[in-house]
C-alpha cells in the first residue's frame, strides 16, 4: 500500500521509509505539517504515519485538518509522549492508532497492517440511518428532533452501528471498536449497553431497530431510502 511519512527528524524519516519500504509499502515523506497536508490531500494514501512534533504546526492539528478536509486514510500517529492525556488528544483529533517512541519497525508495520484491514469507506462528517443521526466530530446524536443523551460508551456503540447499518456485529467485534483489545470483561457488558443505548434511540419513539441476531450478535437495521 501507499504510505504518506509526516516526520521532520531526517534520520528518523529515512529509517521509517526504508523500514516501511522493505515491508512492501510505497512510501512518500514529507517533512513539515504543511507539506504533509498538501501531500495527502493531493494524493490517496491507504494510511499516514504523523509525527506529533512537526514545524507548522503540531500532528494533531493536522490531523484534524486531514479530517476537516475529508480526508480518511487511517493515521497512526508517532510520539515520544507517553501521557494518556496526549493519547487522548491524537485519538480525538481523529487518529487511528497511536505509537510512542522507541518502537519496532515491525511493530509499525504490524500496526499499519491492521489499520489496513479495518472498513475504509469514507466516514461523513454526520452519520445517518434513517431519522437517526450522529455527529462524531460534536459528540451529538440525534432521532428526528430530539437530541439524545448518551454516555461515552453508548455514544462510541451507537457509532460503531451507524457505520455499519445491516452488519452483523458480534459482541467480540463491539467490544473491540468501542473498549479496546486489552479488555478483559465478558461480553455480558455489551448486552447490558446494548439495552441501555435501545433504552434510549429505541424505546421511548416506539421503535425496534437494534436487533439482536440469534447465536451471532446485534444489528441497527437498514431502512430502505424512501
Amino acid at each position: 500500500m501507499r504510505v504518506l511519512v509526516v516526520e521532520d527528524e531526517v534520520r528518523m524519516a529515512r529509517l521509517l521509509k526504508r523500514g516501511l519500504e522493505e515491508e512492501g509499502h510505497a512510501v512518500d515523506i514529507a517533512g513539515d505539517a504543511p507539506e504533509g497536508l498538501w501531500m495527502a490531500t493531493e494524493n490517496h494514501y491507504s494510511a499516514v504515519v504523523l509525527d506529533v512534533m512537526l514545524p507548522g504546526f503540531d500532528g494533531f492539528e493536522l490531523c484534524r485538518r486531514l479530517r476537516g478536509a475529508g480526508v480518511w486514510a487511517p493515521v497512526l500517529m508517532l510520539t515520544a509522549r507517553d501521557e494518556i492525556g496526549d493519547r487522548v488528544r491524537g485519538l480525538d483529533a481523529g487518529a487511528d492508532d497511536y505509537l510512542v517512541k522507541p518502537f519496532s519497525l515491525l511493530e509499525l508495520a504490524a500496526r499499519l497492517r491492521a489499520l489496513a484491514r479495518r472498513d475504509d469507506r469514507s466516514r461523513p462528517a454526520v452519520l445517518g440511518e434513517g431519522d437517526l443521526k450522529l455527529d462524531p466530530a460534536a459528540k451529538r446524536a440525534w432521532r428526528g428532533d430530539t437530541e439524545l443523551k448518551l454516555s461515552p460508551k453508548e455514544f462510541a456503540l451507537l457509532e460503531v452501528f451507524l457505520r455499519r447499518p445491516g452488519d452483523v456485529l458480534t459482541r467480540s467485534q463491539i467490544i473491540e471498536a468501542v473498549w479496546d483489545f486489552a479488555f478483559d470483561g465478558t461480553s455480558n457488558v455489551v448486552d447490558q449497553y446494548v439495552k441501555y443505548l435501545r433504552d434510549i434511540v429505541d424505546a421511548p419513539f416506539g421503535r425496534h431497530d437494534i436487533e439482536t441476531v440469534r447465536g451471532m450478535g446485534y444489528r441497527l437495521r437498514h431502512q430502505a431510502p424512501g
